[in-house]
């Protein structure tokens, strides 16, 4: 099996529904994703995916749809007045932890077509979420 991973560094903010914590406040993150890609061959230049393809494909969605957004959930009472003041929202049917987004990164990179095995979303340097195909 070869396994290949990039990491991407991003600032998002969010706040979490239904929390008691210090997290049901609207704050903000320096995360970290890394990808990790897994097939059982490589293709005809002996790679398993080209960075360059990855970084064309994941940086940009990432850079385009998470990086500097508040990532929040739609039942969030707080959506309709971000939206009309115009901030960078993403809005997600689900709670924006960290294990929502990191599958949300997931599901974006295999509709992509590659052969994701899992996403890791580190939200500070000593936490993380994991998401990884069924086996």
């Amino acid at each position: 099996m070869y396994r290949i991973s990039q990491e991407i560094d991003f600032c998002y903010g969010h706040r979490l529904l239904n929390y008691s914590g210090k997290c049901r406040y609207l704050h903000g993150h320096n995360g970290k994703a890394q990808v990790v890609l897994e097939a059982t061959s490589l293709d005809e230049r002996g790679m398993l995916v080209d960075f360059a393809d990855i970084k064309r494909s994941l940086c940009a969605w990432i850079d385009g749809q998470l990086d500097h957004r508040m990532i929040l959930c739609e039942a969030d009472p707080v959506v309709p007045m971000l939206k009309s003041l115009g901030e960078p929202l993403l809005v997600i049917p689900d709670n924006p932890t960290v294990e929502n987004i990191a599958k949300l990164i997931y599901d974006h990179v295999s509709a992509e077509g590659l052969p994701v095995a899992e996403v890791s979303l580190w939200e500070s340097p000593r936490s993380c979420a994991i998401y990884r195909r069924a086996r």
